[in-house]
């Protein structure tokens, strides 16, 4: 008979692999893995993507602030401008199949990447309102 696993720790699935093959002995044959995301998990890294590239986009703007002797305010505009995602790496060749592949290669070819341009305005204030707001 046929048992199919669907893990989502990467690490269970090897432990959980041992453990048949330790117990089992040769009466089991763990097959290769096969790897995929859902919709779910590419839509979440595209979210966490936005997300850090909103704050590095932040410190940018501080430091720069910082530089001219100025603060930082409230961001008044942020637009995602572009989003990227891909998957593999950028040098797989197309006649590699899946049965010759090792396993570091199909976790190489199963990788998402993404990427996230933003741009933001933000209020920047002076340092005179910093002594107005202290007195």
């Amino acid at each position: 008979s046929q048992v199919c696993f669907i893990f989502s720790d990467f690490g269970k699935m090897q432990t959980v692999c041992n453990l048949l093959t330790e117990k089992l002995g040769a009466s089991v044959t763990v097959g290769a893995p096969h790897f995929y995301h859902t919709p779910e998990a590419v839509d979440a890294l595209r979210r966490q993507v936005c997300v850090a590239a909103v704050g590095n986009t932040r410190r940018k703007a501080q430091e720069v602030c910082r530089l001219f002797g100025q603060s930082l305010g409230k961001p008044l505009l942020i637009r995602e401008e572009e989003t990227k995602e891909w998957g593999g790496p950028r040098d797989a060749h197309p006649s590699d199949t899946s049965d010759s592949l090792t396993l570091q290669e199909r976790i190489q070819n199963a990788t998402v990447y993404a990427s996230c341009r933003v741009s933001a305005v933000f209020e920047i204030k002076g340092k005179e309102n910093k002594r107005n707001k202290l007195l």
